[in-house]
């Protein structure tokens, strides 16, 4: 029996329902099949991640129809035997002595259209089609944005507690000192307190003080944090092999007015696009209503990337919460809400949890205090 701290492991079954579901999809897509090559969509749906990724060819196979095959060096062949998902595939095997392509080849139909994942070496793709002039290639991204994006329970249930570990490591972060140290040193102290938490990767750890805040995406760095910034933190990684991501923004000492009421914005603005998820709303629904309250304060230029992006086996993954995204919400995507403003030289703000949607709404995976909160 899993302990309490462990989720209920993926079975074999479980594999081979993802990989028949996403052959499936290919097909309906118009697709003659998927290649997936090592990174986080083969993990998906094999449960396989090979030790290192080299030059040597590994694809999985998939076809409406056809038995999954997932085509492996000889030297790697017993790693991926003791993969969960490996009783639901076929694994062909090659040494170094033979052409992997010409092995590969004759599982694919010459003429077809795959899906391809988009961490596929060139060398392998221009390899394939050397020796298959016939077939062409699109994205697995672009050809089936939703393959990853429809979480099951056991998938929920490994995602929110990414999300509890990385609220208690902000409950931890608010007790540390701020000032005087350097960004650096929060940013360890995040890094280390996801761990201890659970998490086996952490994939960002951005502290952004004072000006550095107003770049979204600013790497922690040796600025020294003073009393008046205004910090960013936005932090997470993998627990469970699902991923966390959570932003708060803090203040080291009472802010001023201005800081406040920018603050008091933001907030409004990420609890309108929560209270925006449904089932059937579009991606970009949820963009336009935290947009929309950014912009009525006077403040829509500063709010300079999307309102959010799905999240799972990756931090970062579809759907996109963005202007021109159609795709309709379902029950069991995750994404997150993180609406922000940043005001160049001065400081920014971010709010940002995962919400999953529901049967009749939306269910936020963090619930730590979004008010503004004082450091020291």
């Amino acid at each position: 029996m899993p302990s309490p701290n462990q989720p209920v492991p993926f079975t074999a079954d479980d594999y081979r329902a993802r990989m028949t579901r996403a052959a499936e999809s290919a097909a309906a897509a118009g697709l003659a099949g998927l290649l997936v090559a090592p990174g986080p969509d083969l993990v998906y749906l094999t449960g396989y991640r090979p030790t290192a990724i080299t030059e040597r060819l590994t694809v999985l196979v998939l076809a409406a129809g056809q038995d999954p095959v997932l085509v492996v060096p000889t030297l790697e062949a017993p790693d991926a035997e003791h993969a969960v998902g490996a009783p639901a595939l076929t694994l062909r095997d090659w040494t170094d002595a033979k052409d992997p392509y010409a092995v590969t080849a004759p599982l694919l139909d010459a003429k077809g259209r795959f899906g391809i994942s988009d961490n596929t070496w060139a060398m392998h793709l221009l390899g394939l089609q050397q020796y298959l002039p016939g077939t062409s290639y699109a994205s697995l991204t672009e050809a089936l944005p939703m393959l990853r994006a429809v979480k099951d329970a056991a998938e929920l249930e490994r995602i929110t507690a990414a999300g509890a570990a990385a609220d208690a490591t902000y409950e931890e972060i608010l007790k540390v000192r701020f000032a005087g140290r350097k960004e650096t040193d929060v940013a360890a102290d995040l890094a280390r307190l996801l761990t201890e938490h659970g998490h086996s990767q952490v994939d960002f750890t951005v502290v952004g003080s004072g000006p550095n805040g107003a770049n979204p995406h600013h790497e922690a760095g040796s600025r020294t944090i003073e009393r008046g910034d205004m910090v960013v933190l936005d932090f997470g990684g993998l627990k469970h092999g699902y991923g966390s991501d959570t932003s708060r923004t803090v203040h080291v000492g009472e802010p001023t007015a201005e800081e406040q009421r920018v603050h008091d914005i933001v907030r409004e603005a990420q609890e309108a696009g929560c209270d925006a998820v449904r089932p059937g709303a579009a991606c970009q629904d949820i963009d336009r209503a935290a947009r929309a309250v950014i912009t009525e304060f006077g403040y829509g230029d500063r709010f300079i990337h999307r309102t959010g992006h799905g999240i799972g086996v990756t931090t970062h993954e579809p759907p996109y919460m963005i202007e021109g995204e159609e795709q309709p919400l379902v029950p069991g995507m995750c994404f997150s809400v993180e609406p922000g403003v940043y005001l160049p030289g001065r400081f920014g703000v971010r709010i940002e949890d995962i919400v999953t949607v529901t049967e009749d709404g939306g269910r936020r995976l963090n619930s730590t205090a979004r008010e503004l909160a004082i450091v020291e």
